[in-house]
């Protein structure tokens, strides 16, 4: 008797098992399933972010929190994990450029304090130029009327009506003795057509090569 209900007992273990294996695998192919649709989620979403950041950016800072003025153009901005704590004043230009909040230093104290972090705004005022590659640091004010060249980094207040370039950003001249500087080399293509451009860049430099 016992012979027959240890048998008993063995087959339905084993069949349990066998269930339970079977579960196993489906609850693993769910599991796969359901990261495979959150990874192609998140690249969508990524897709539709960068597409939406291409086609009306200023829009695009704005939804993310960003204060921005009239007249401004931002071209590929990162404007880092805290845009909200981001001011730009009108017609302020930048490309390429990094804004950021936070002082990412703070990660060799986690260990003793764990909810360390230092985080500070930004603000740009009316009429900036950031050039190519800037970055700037958190904290920072830029002043009115103010060229910052590019690949500078600010980690300091730039004042009003300069030209600041290098690492760390410093004023190096106003913007009056910028506008001197450049006079004489300027040209009145800004409202000419590509065709209009180029045939005027051509014949003015000579270069021949280019018809």
């Amino acid at each position: 008797m016992w012979s027959r209900v240890e048998k008993r007992l063995t087959s339905e273990t084993e069949r349990d098992r066998s269930m339970l294996g079977h579960q196993s695998k489906e609850s693993g192919i769910i599991t796969t399933t359901m990261n495979i649709f959150d990874l192609i989620s998140g690249i969508v979403k990524d897709a539709k972010r960068r597409v939406y950041c291409r086609i009306n950016p200023v829009g695009y800072a704005k939804s993310i929190g960003v204060k921005v003025g009239n007249n401004c153009r931002l071209l590929d901005v990162d404007f880092g994990s805290e845009p909200y704590l981001i001011v730009l004043g009108d017609h302020v230009s930048a490309t390429q450029v990094k804004f950021i909040t936070h002082d990412g230093g703070v990660w060799v104290f986690r260990n003793k304090h764990r909810k360390a972090d230092v985080i500070a705004g930004i603000k740009v005022g009316n009429n900036v130029f950031l050039g190519l590659g800037v970055t700037v640091l958190p904290g920072v004010t830029i002043g009115d009327n103010v060229v910052v060249g590019s690949g500078a980094i600010v980690a300091e207040d730039i004042p009003s009506n300069c030209v600041a370039i290098g690492v760390p950003a410093r004023p190096i001249k106003t913007l009056d003795e910028y506008w001197t500087s450049i006079e004489p080399r300027i040209i009145p293509t800004k409202d000419m057509s590509s065709k209009e451009k180029r045939a005027y860049l051509i014949k003015r430099f000579k270069r021949t090569d280019l018809h």
